[in-house]
């Protein structure tokens, strides 16, 4: 029998995209099957980077290219780069299979939904760069989301506070205001496959809160003041806005929290 964490290590180190996408859709597969379990309780891998491809080389966020839309290069660019966060958001959900022991078999289930998912939202997005004459590597990246996996490897609760509920989140804040700029560019299919990833993008935010939530209340700790104490300590400079307010309600944020995003840093540590 097959053993879902560390099948989700292999997937996480697996390299070339189209080796990871395969080898998550065989998990998916077998899990759908009946012919994977889950052990709750197996040693997390040892890993200290998840597999990439050589390309594209990986720089400092302020060395990305100025993604214009009036242009098919510009609009390729802008395509690049929401590429790379699902393929990022590939290898966070598979981490977060492997790399946290003792949950419950439905945390290991809902973060497998997810790599699916943000496996689909890549080749969608990769399909639609590809008509805009690029590929995944052709442009330079940078690697934010993963950097915060690191900061938040032994800490499961760390990981559910701070990647779906901050990082993951900003995609429902942005993703409206980018899709405006591909509708007056005439990029309707671009405009469409935004829609499929701003709708799935709500469940994975979702999807976070309930674990955040949960473990939490596995430690006796109020949600609200310890995501205020978490916030203060990994954003000392606070957190940018404007927010999607709807789209942040919709994925189970609670009006507390919410008004916790425009604090200024230093009322966060109280």
């Amino acid at each position: 029998m097959n053993e879902m964490r560390n099948m989700a290590a292999a997937c996480l180190m697996a390299a070339e995209p189209d080796e990871k996408l395969m080898r998550v859709r065989e998990l998916v597969r077998l899990y759908a099957r009946g012919d994977v379990q889950i052990d709750p309780g197996i040693p997390s891998a040892t890993l200290t980077a998840p597999g990439r491809p050589e390309k594209p080389e990986l720089v400092r966020a302020n060395k990305m290219p100025r993604r214009g839309f009036g242009s098919v290069e510009g609009r390729a660019i802008m395509m690049h780069a929401i590429a790379h966060i699902e393929f990022n958001a590939i290898n966070l959900a598979l981490d977060a299979i492997q790399r946290f022991p003792d949950m419950p078999s439905d945390y290991y289930k809902d973060w497998l939904q997810v790599a699916a998912e943000e496996a689909y939202h890549f080749e969608l997005v990769r399909a639609h760069l590809r008509h805009l004459g690029g590929e995944y590597g052709d442009y330079v990246a940078h690697g934010g989301l993963w950097e915060m996996c690191e900061k938040t490897d032994a800490d499961v609760l760390q990981r559910m506070a701070l990647v779906p509920r901050v990082l993951e989140a900003r995609g429902l804040d942005v993703t409206p205001g980018i899709q405006k700029k591909l509708a007056q560019a005439g990029d309707h299919h671009a405009v469409s496959i935004l829609d499929i990833i701003f709708r799935d993008e709500i469940n994975h935010v979702a999807i976070g809160n309930r674990w955040y939530r949960y473990c939490c209340d596995q430690r006796g700790l109020d949600t609200e003041s310890t995501f205020a104490v978490l916030l203060a300590e990994f954003y000392p400079k606070g957190l940018m806005g404007p927010y999607n307010m709807l789209a942040r309600q919709q994925a189970g944020f609670t009006d507390s929290e919410l008004a916790l995003l425009n604090q200024p840093s230093s009322k966060l540590k109280t």
